[in-house]
């Protein structure tokens, strides 16, 4: 029997290849920069982090200043904590303000000085010495303004579960000031928290 060379048209596979690309391209979030990037201690713990429900207090070193950040998961407490840290100090927020807020995933600012930091492009937000970061002194402790406000908002919500908070520190951090953090998280009945760490491959055992 004569063979007969045989071909296989892909046209239709390239064009559900290139709908699957544009599909992903279209649906992917891109990645926001750290406005404070730390480089987090090694450790072989493996636990994750919950998606939602999670406060997370970063806490590293810009232009040789010690800071603190702070951030929220979930886009609802972020705008009801704004609203009640907002009543709390006298800053009233607009409803274009708020909307803004709900899509910055982590600040570094007095309450004071966020409505600037809000009207600015993300770039320009997480420059080097742009936002100072949150106050967490004895005479002025918005940190743990932040904390309770959050924790009231979750409350406020109907949300089923408590707030998990989270400490996210530089291993050169020195420890007195994440020890501060953990006292402030301790004067407000917040003993289980977590440390966030790098992963690192377990030691071989000969």
């Amino acid at each position: 029997m004569s063979k007969k060379a045989t071909s296989i048209d892909m046209t239709a596979m390239c064009d559900v290849a290139f709908l699957l690309l544009t599909f992903f391209i279209l649906t992917a979030t891109a990645k926001q920069p750290e406005p404070l990037p730390v480089q987090t201690p090694a450790s072989t713990v493996q636990t994750k982090l919950p998606e939602t429900g999670l406060v997370t207090i970063t806490v590293g070193n810009s232009n040789g200043e010690e800071k603190v950040f702070f951030g929220m998961k979930d886009r609802d407490i972020r705008e009801k904590t704004l609203e009640l840290m907002g009543n709390k100090h006298g800053v009233k927020f607009t409803k274009d303000e708020t909307d803004k807020f709900k899509l910055i995933d982590e600040f570094g600012v007095p309450i004071g000085a966020l409505k600037q930091v809000i009207a600015m492009s993300s770039t320009e937000r997480n420059k080097k010495g742009v936002q100072p970061g949150v106050p967490m002194d004895s005479l002025n402790n918005e940190l743990k303004d932040w904390i309770y406000t959050a924790r009231q908002a979750n409350v406020e919500l109907g949300k089923n579960k408590e707030l998990a908070f989270a400490i996210k520190g530089d291993a050169k951090q020195q420890y007195p000031q994440i020890h501060k953090i953990m006292d402030i998280l301790q004067d407000q009945k917040i003993n289980n928290f977590n440390l966030v760490t790098g992963l690192r491959a377990k030691p071989k055992v000969n």
